[in-house]
């Protein structure tokens, strides 16, 4: 990863922190957050930096570690009562800011691409169209909490298409990195992701971005019903 440009993994760092900036927003400032989040961005850090996920000869793959424990959460916050008291409290508007980090994260990949560390496949020129969430999420916000252009079902459906976008990435992503369930992009595959600041996105970025839209799903067919 030394032939990367220093502006590659300083882009990363910084999509990180206003991923987590724009969470704590969310959350009203509330200290966990905050404390969570940060201990699990500087363990992470740690852990990839010290280069435990660039072993790709075990079964299951240790970077099942960079992301299960992320989606856990998110599913102990939907289904215990404290977690969706919590859910419920959240900016829904700061929440469908997060979204616009797509757009930087995906320059980063398509430049990270460029020099070889993850296939092309997982950028904008290949099958990954996750920019568009990210450059309407502003437009949703401008029609949904200002100008009353989008009912509840639409932005329903906006957020369920621009979560399958970031599904599809995913699956893409996880598919190409050279473990013993890689699938795909042989010839270049996905090894940006098991170093420090990559990893970043797939433990923290994509797994708050999910959950904003899980949070949005969740109040527009609340009011949809």
């Amino acid at each position: 990863m030394e032939n990367l440009p220093w502006y590659l993994p300083a882009l990363f760092i910084v999509c990180t922190l206003y991923t987590f900036i724009l969470l704590v927003l969310a959350s009203n400032k509330k200290r966990n957050v905050m404390i969570i989040s940060l201990v699990w961005i500087g363990l992470q850090s740690i852990v990839s930096y010290s280069l435990f996920y660039t072993d790709t000869t075990t079964i299951p793959p240790k970077f099942i570690l960079a992301m299960m424990p992320a989606l856990l959460f998110i599913v102990f916050l939907f289904i215990s009562n404290k977690g969706r008291s919590y859910i419920d409290t959240l900016n829904l508007k700061v929440m469908y800011l997060i979204h616009v980090v797509r757009i930087p994260v995906e320059f980063g990949l398509y430049g990270v691409a460029i020099y070889k560390a993850i296939p092309m496949l997982m950028t904008f020129e290949g099958v990954n169209f996750d920019i568009f969430a990210g450059i309407t999420a502003p437009l949703i916000i401008m029609g949904y909490f200002y100008k009353d252009w989008f009912s509840n079902s639409f932005v329903l459906l906006w957020n369920l298409l621009s979560t399958a976008l970031l599904v599809t990435i995913i699956v893409n992503a996880i598919t190409s990195v050279p473990y013993p369930i890689q699938t795909q992009a042989f010839d270049q595959p996905n090894v940006a992701i098991l170093h420090f600041p990559y990893v970043l996105l797939a433990s923290y970025i994509v797994p708050v971005v999910l959950f904003s839209h899980f949070v949005a799903i969740k109040r527009a067919y609340t009011e949809f019903k």
